[in-house]
């Protein structure tokens, strides 16, 4: 799908969404287009270097990743039941990618919502750190 124009894709999406609707079929999609498959999907797998990262309906994905942005902070000074997919750093500032199922109530953090991309990309991001085997630290 990736050559095809934007018009020429999305179009070829709505009738394959209206195929499957119409005879209850399923359908494997892989793309680097994101937001073509942001569109489309309700359940998304991450692979990187053929491994998978990540794997769940995207709704519940979705509803459990959140960027937290706030005064830097260790990892390690999060509560347990916030696992870090990634992290960016500056002097001042951190930048959390997380993934919970309970409420955020630190008030020091601002808190947003992932789309999908985004979510995909700090899975890419957090691979690529550990092969690398550093953090990623931004200097400012």
């Amino acid at each position: 799908m990736a050559s095809l124009d934007p018009l020429a894709r999305r179009e070829f999406l709505q009738g394959l969404m209206e195929a499957t609707a119409e005879h209850g079929l399923s359908v494997l999609l892989s793309s680097h287009l994101v937001s073509d498959l942001e569109r489309v999907c309700d359940f998304l797998i991450v692979l990187v270097d053929s491994r998978v990262q990540v794997a769940g309906e995207t709704d519940t994905l979705l509803a459990t990743h959140h960027r937290l942005t706030g005064p830097r902070r260790d990892p390690d000074r999060l509560p347990a039941d916030q696992h870090v997919i990634c992290a960016r750093h500056t002097d001042r500032q951190s930048t959390y990618v997380i993934r919970t199922e309970n409420p955020i109530h630190d008030p020091a953090w601002t808190v947003d919502q992932l789309g999908m991309e985004d979510l995909v990309l700090a899975y890419m991001e957090q691979r690529t750190a550990q092969n690398a085997g550093r953090s990623l630290e931004v200097q400012r």
